[in-house]
């Protein structure tokens, strides 16, 4: 099954941004390099580090 990757709504359309697929583990990946990899976590680390960033 194939990951839905996403860019955050204030990238405006610039293609250096992060990409973030939510699936039954989060996948992290830079859009400028997509098939250089991802980072993954579990869905309550990313929700932990979005708490922080906020």
């Amino acid at each position: 099954m194939e990951a839905t990757w996403r860019k955050s709504s204030h990238s405006g359309g610039n293609s250096e941004c992060v990409e973030v697929a939510v699936e039954r583990t989060v996948g992290i990946r830079d859009s400028k390099a997509p098939s250089a990899g991802q980072l993954t976590v579990s869905r309550r680390a990313w929700s932990a580090a979005l708490r922080r960033l906020r």
